[in-house]
């Protein structure tokens, strides 16, 4: 998913001294989003709540997003919807650092304009905060493998009859062979 546009702060006359912060609340306007293969639609855009700190040597983003996003059940293909409530971690450096393989995950600077684009925070925390595996409600019983049927809806007796046909292959064990056609 790419990240979400136009979402660019200015710090340039925020944050001048150690300890100072910097409150935001807004939200982004986008109808849907992807990961991986799976695409989401949001009811009324995504909501973030950030705050900027100047920790010394560079601006400390911290805050949540939620959104209401809806997606497709993973079982049995019907619509299902789900909260987002996702965490923002970030750190703008405000000079290279003198030993850039100390910070294992890498680094972000924080430009001389001084702009932090929220974008890829958000977008980040959307997806992390997305279920693996969307379901309409816990205890979906998804499609029938051999029919296709819905049985949260119907009932079919294709596992019954699955069933008592391994037990009547376990039963004996040449039972396989009964539907065996030799040449004669």
């Amino acid at each position: 998913m790419a990240e979400f546009p136009g979402v660019t702060v200015d710090l340039s006359e925020q944050l001048e001294f150690p300890g100072d912060s910097y409150p935001l609340t807004g939200k982004v306007d986008v109808a849907t989003y992807t990961v991986g293969e799976k695409e989401y639609r949001l009811q009324d855009g995504i909501d973030y709540d950030v705050v900027f700190t100047n920790a010394g040597t560079g601006v400390l983003l911290t805050g949540m997003v939620r959104a209401h996003a809806t997606g497709e059940c993973d079982r049995c293909l019907e619509p299902a919807s789900f909260d987002i409530a996702g965490e923002i971690e970030e750190f703008y450096l405000f000079n290279e650092p003198e030993d850039p393989e100390s910070y294992e995950d890498g680094y972000e600077l924080l430009g001389e304009d001084r702009i932090v684009d929220l974008g890829e925070p958000i977008n980040d925390a959307v997806v992390m905060d997305t279920p693996f595996v969307v379901l309409c409600t816990p205890d979906c019983r998804g499609l029938c493998p051999v029919c296709g049927g819905n049985l949260n809806v119907e009932q079919c007796d294709c596992a019954a009859q699955a069933e008592a046909e391994w037990a009547e292959a376990t039963e004996n064990p040449f039972a396989a062979l009964k539907n065996l056609k030799l040449d004669e």
